[in-house]
Formats: C-alpha cells, structure tokens, sequence
C-alpha cells in the first residue's frame, strides 16, 4: 500500500497513467494500431508509417511547444493563447525569407538556418511583447495573449502582402518529413534537440529554480535577490524559440501557408499537455519531462480519436472533457479530500488488521 501511495504521489504518474490507459483501449478496439511497417517515399526512401509513427511524427511539434508553456505557466501561473498565431507570423517571416520576397521558388534563396533565426526573431518579439504586458503590466496572461490571438495572423498575413507563400525545393521538405536514408521522422530529432537544450538550459543555469521561485511566491522570490519581472518576460522570450522551431517543422510539410487555419488551436494541445504532466495551472513547481511526455500523449489521444473516424470539429470536446478532469482532480479541494478517504481507507484496514490478530 505505501509503494503504491508513492508511486500514485509522483508528478509523472498522470501521463503516464493516461498513456496506459489509451495503449489498452486501442489494444481491445483494435490491435493493428500498433502495426508498423517499412516502406519507401515518392523519392524511394525508406520510411516507417502507420499510427505510432504519426504520434511520434506530430506529437513531437507539441512536445516543442510544451517545454515553452511549461516555463511560462510555472513563472506567471497563466498561460499563452497566442501560440498558434505567434507561430504564423514566424512561419510568414521564413517563407518570407526563404522565397527571397517572391509568391513562389523552386529554389531557396536563402540558407534555412538564416530563415530560421527570421522566424526565432519574429517569435521572441511576440513574446517579448506578451511577457512585457504580463511582467512589467501586470495583465493577467490569458488577457494580455489575447491581443495576438486576435491579431497574430492578420499580421503574418500582412508581412506577405496577404499572399500565400510557396518554396517546392525538395531539399526544405526534410525538416518536417524524413532524412534521405533515416525512416523515424525529422521532427522527432528535431524535438530530442529541443528537449536536449532545455535539459541543458536547467541543469546548468539557474532559470528553472528561479522560475519556480517566482511562480511559488513572487514577493519571497524579490526579497532573495530575483527578479520576478525579468523571469516572467524571459519564459515567454524562450516559448517564442519554441514556437518558430515548431513553424519550421509546420511550413515544411506544407511548403506554405495558410494563415488563418495552420497551427489552429494548437494552444490548447500545449496548455493540456502542460496539464496532463501534473503540473499546477497555477504556476510554480513544474516537471518538464512530465509536459513532453503529455504532449505525446495528447497527440496519441488525438490519432486515436481520428483513427476512429471522430469529425476534427469534434475533437476539442473531447479534449475539453479531459481538462475539466484534469483540472477538478487537480483542485486543492478534491485532492484533500481523496488523501482524507485515502487515509481513512488506511486506519479502516489497520484496525481490522489489529481485531484479526
């Protein structure tokens, strides 16, 4: 009993419990979802296919913009709506780049590293100015996200003049599909890279214990020499990286863009995935690898839903239902009430324990 109250009370028991159960429905509904096979591309590459590999292949943009979230949920208790739109704007800004201002190219004109520190640039001053109204403002999150959720794709459109940017230069398609000789998608490496930075990023600098300092107390945090407006406009400045990382993945597979329906609620995939790796909406402590391992569980949920043939449209109610679950089993309340019942449950088998002997 005191194992399983341990192995219950870790933060990671929640994916990792949601994953189990997703693995044992889709292994009684149908067992061909776990079928991979081996087969070769237009190009006569090998590549892997089949559902597995999509949540591989999808669920790792979503593990990118976890790591971002994360950050920004822990240090200002609220979360970024804008991503989807923020993520326009930086897909616009590299086609914009990579097409050397033209509707169309054949050819890149430009190297894709330079295109993606356009797109890195373009994130971070949309975070920059998301995390100065919520850091320096004082606007509550969702508020101050609010403005480029509304705005963000009028301006990524408008930074093409309204047009649809198209780059058909094969070698760009390998950033969102596979390496040439390598069958495991490119976004799956391109997602261990990021999570890779982010370990490095709180193994060796101080911003993941000043980030949970903020998010816990941020006038106890002030008084230990942190600055809390400083910490919250960064965790927004890095979610900015995340997102033109994951804009480089998404214009890739499309090789365009469409404004107003590319990354549509994507937002809300991220701010469930942070949910689901157990960490408080709240802010403060967080567990990173809980979130990325919840972003490839909510892709796993989703494949799973399409594999089922659920309409997209319906897809967010679906989702809706496991935030409402996540959240009232996360609520202070409940969770001392099920310790109370836990507890009681103890005593109970305890004193029959005693009578029996």
């Amino acid at each position: 009993m005191t194992n399983l109250k341990k192995i219950v009370g870790k933060q990671i028991f929640i994916p990792i419990a949601a994953l189990l159960i997703l693995i044992l429905f889709n292994l009684c509904a149908d067992p061909s979802f776990f079928k991979i096979t081996l087969g070769t591309n237009s190009a006569g590459n090998p590549v892997l296919s089949g559902y597995l590999v999509t949540i591989l292949d999808y669920g790792s943009e979503l593990a990118i913009l976890a790591i971002g979230m994360t950050l920004v949920t822990a240090a200002s208790g609220g979360q970024d709506i804008s991503v989807g739109a923020t993520l326009a704007i930086a897909g616009s800004a590299m086609l914009k780049v990579l097409c050397g201002g033209a509707t169309s190219a054949s050819v890149m004109q430009a190297p894709v590293i330079v295109a993606l520190l356009v797109g890195c640039i373009a994130a971070m001053l949309a975070g920059a100015f998301n995390g100065a109204l919520v850091a320096y403002f004082r606007i509550q999150p969702m508020v101050a996200t609010l403005i480029l959720y509304t705005a963000g794709r009028s301006i990524a459109a408008w930074i093409n003049n309204n047009e649809l940017p198209i780059i058909s230069d094969s070698a760009f398609t390998v950033y969102g599909g596979f390496i040439p000789g390598i069958p495991i998608p490119t976004p799956f490496f391109i997602a261990a890279l990021c999570v890779l930075a982010a370990w490095c990023l709180l193994k060796f600098t101080t911003i993941g214990l000043y980030t949970q300092a903020v998010g816990i107390n941020e006038n106890s945090a002030r008084l230990n020499g942190i600055n809390p407006e400083f910490i919250k406009f960064l965790s927004f400045v890095i979610l900015g990286v995340c997102v033109a990382v994951a804009a480089l993945i998404k214009i890739s597979r499309l090789s365009t863009i469409n404004y107003s329906v590319i990354a549509k609620d994507i937002e809300m995939d991220a701010i469930l995935a942070v949910a689901l790796g157990g960490n408080a909406l709240g802010g403060g402590k967080f567990n990173l690898w809980a979130s990325i391992l919840g972003a490839y569980v909510i892709q796993f949920l989703t494949t799973t839903l399409y594999k089922f043939n659920v309409q997209s449209d319906a897809l967010p109610a679906y989702k809706a239902v496991v935030v409402i679950a996540l959240v009232v089993f996360s609520a202070p309340t409940v969770r001392a009430k099920l310790t109370e019942l836990s507890k009681k449950k103890s005593r109970s088998v305890q004193l029959a324990g005693k009578e029996a002997a």
